[in-house]
């Protein structure tokens, strides 16, 4: 595919911004950080996305993650349609909310009650007030390129020395508020042990993507989330868990199965969505039950539980309990992490590949990427180039340096194999 023909995309994006700021209802959409006007979506199906002009792409994207089956899975789109049929919302509990809770405190062994929301943001925010709530602390630990949703004790960012309290990192947030937040470096044990023995009984939690998802992917160390979890525990802080990305994506229980590590609290979405606004907190019976009604703690949604987003939550995750596509995931992940590392070396180009099960960014830098610092290091010129080159090719990636590319049970081998023989191209033409 060549010079792509994006009229109506383009079109459709002046309209969008006489009436929506930016033209967009997500910042990341815009496509500004890749240097060009953002495609406007007309339908999708297993791997591919096809926009308004009518071009086919092989998806990495999945709607930033939920997609792992591939898009507009029959059973998902039945499930929705059924309970369509029964009504969209009714403000009153359904049995669908008990099995689908009732599935999430099976998967994960750490959460023993779990409480619904309509959007990760919301699931972060809440676990955050609950951790307040049961430890009577205020401060809460994050981590530098981390990103836990835009409330706005999270919008913050750190300033200069080790581990400091957070400036607001958007207009309007309140100093006040986001200085009870502790940003410190992603991977670094010693700040972080430092923070603790400075200021820890002040501490009511730490919240970490354990792995981060949002500055890219980035795994943790050897040892690291043990290090926190220890940490946590000696000091009577809460370890938050945001696996609104990892759930059930890195594998059934979560990166804390994988990485064998029990938080009191867990943040989810996107997956137990299928694809629907949806998110969840859940964790300790005795943390959880300080929530209203049973305690002091407010937390509330007209839209929590829909059953719309249930029943299509509900679908995806019997698919993966039943199908278990982990290893096969992993596998057809691997060839593709092979095939973008071989394509940047061949062409004599810096890259560095980071994955952890099915989600994988390929930094522009010489590397290694483990944290912020690092990240940031890549040249974001270059992504850009490459995301366009990649577009033509018809190959739809994220449309930033700096977040995940996604493969669902949906790309096979002939996608993988394309996907790699364009970024083959693609890097050729950045030398």
């Amino acid at each position: 595919m060549t010079n792509l023909d994006t009229t109506r995309s383009d079109d459709l994006f002046t309209r969008a911004q006489q009436v929506i700021p930016g033209g967009v209802n997500s910042p990341v959409r815009a496509f500004r950080a890749v240097g060009r006007a953002p495609l406007f979506i007309r339908d999708a199906a297993g791997a591919n996305l096809t926009d308004v002009d009518g071009n086919r792409y092989i998806d990495y994207v999945g709607s930033w993650g939920p997609m792992i089956m591939g898009h507009a899975h029959p059973a998902v789109i039945e499930a929705v349609r059924e309970a369509a049929i029964r009504g969209t919302s009714y403000g009153a509990p359904t049995e669908l909310e008990v099995e689908l809770a009732n599935e999430i405190v099976s998967a994960f062994p750490s959460i023993e009650r779990v409480r619904l929301t309509s959007s990760g943001t919301e699931a972060a925010m809440s676990a955050i007030r609950l951790a307040r709530g049961f430890t009577g602390r205020d401060r809460i630990v994050k981590f530098e390129g981390c990103y836990h949703g835009h409330s706005d004790g999270l919008l913050v960012k750190a300033g200069s020395g080790l581990a400091t309290f957070g400036t607001p990192d958007s207009a309007g947030v309140p100093a006040d508020f986001a200085r009870n937040t502790i940003v410190v470096p992603f991977n670094d044990v010693d700040t972080l042990r430092q923070t603790f023995e400075e200021q820890g009984t002040e501490v009511a939690g730490i919240v970490i993507e354990p792995v981060a998802g949002n500055m890219g992917c980035v795994p943790p160390k050897s040892g690291y989330l043990k290090a926190v979890r220890e940490l946590t525990t000696r000091f009577g802080s809460l370890l938050i868990f945001d696996e609104v990305i990892t759930g059930f994506r890195v594998a059934y229980g979560g990166a804390q199965e994988l990485y064998r590590i029990k938080p009191d609290l867990t943040c989810l979405g996107k997956i137990i969505g299928g694809g629907l606004p949806v998110g969840a907190f859940g964790g300790r019976a005795d943390v959880m039950d300080r929530l209203a009604p049973l305690g002091p703690v407010y937390q509330a949604g007209t839209l929590s539980g829909n059953p719309l987003a249930v029943s299509a939550g509900l679908a995806m995750l019997k698919l993966l309990r039943d199908s278990k596509p982990y290893d096969e995931l992993d596998r057809r992940s691997a060839r593709l992490e092979q095939g973008l590392r071989n394509a940047a070396s061949r062409a004599g180009i810096p890259a560095v590949v980071n994955r952890v099960g099915s989600m994988l960014t390929s930094f522009f830098t010489k590397g290694p990427v483990s944290d912020w610092s690092t990240a940031k290091l890549s040249d974001t010129e270059l992504y850009g180039r490459f995301f366009r080159s990649m577009l033509e090719s018809g190959v739809y990636l994220a449309p930033s340096q700096f977040e995940c590319a996604f493969v669902s049970l949906a790309h096979g081998e002939d996608h993988i194999e394309k996907t790699i023989e364009a970024a083959t191209l693609a890097m050729s033409a950045l030398r």
